[in-house]
């Protein structure tokens, strides 16, 4: 799975978030799957406000310790603009404009499609000549044709 390299501006993300590691994910005592329930049971997508796209959904990494082996925050949430406050119990995190390898998952489960999409990045990763720089990296959900039995998600890399 080669990436496309694409330029991204800068996003404002307002949603709820969670601080975790991916030791503490693979372990099954992750914070992810909770911080998605917690989405939908108390409606984050009805409660923000002045968001843009709300039919796209985005799962941000980010303000990462030590690259993919400290702490780091997740957010999911929607695109807001700039200077836009939170409402309560949410966050607004700025993602920096830069250069992002962006990866299309295979179509099936969406659980099982970017769990291997992930799999392949960090592949990727450990012999590419572009370096990833742990600056905000994304999942990126579209409701418009969003099927969780057969989706395709896109994920954006931050890289030098």
């Amino acid at each position: 799975m080669e990436p496309t390299i694409v330029f991204q501006e800068a996003l404002y993300m307002k949603g709820i978030a969670a601080r975790t590691t991916n030791e503490r994910e693979v372990s099954g005592e992750g914070k992810i799957p909770g911080l998605w329930e917690r989405f939908f049971a108390t409606d984050v997508s009805g409660r923000a406000k002045a968001v843009k796209n709300p039919h796209l959904t985005y799962t941000l990494y980010t303000e990462y310790e030590n690259g993919a082996n400290g702490e780091y925050t997740v957010l999911i949430g929607h695109e807001t603009e700039a200077g836009e406050q939170a409402e309560e119990g949410m966050e607004v995190i700025l993602v920096p404009a830069g250069k992002y390898a962006v990866f299309t998952s295979e179509r099936g489960p969406v659980g099982t499609v970017v769990t291997e999409a992930w799999k392949r990045i960090w592949e990727w990763s450990s012999t590419s000549l572009e370096r990833r720089i742990f600056t905000g990296d994304f999942e990126l959900y579209d409701a418009r044709d969003f099927d969780p039995q057969d989706a395709v998600v896109r994920i954006y890399v931050a890289i030098e």
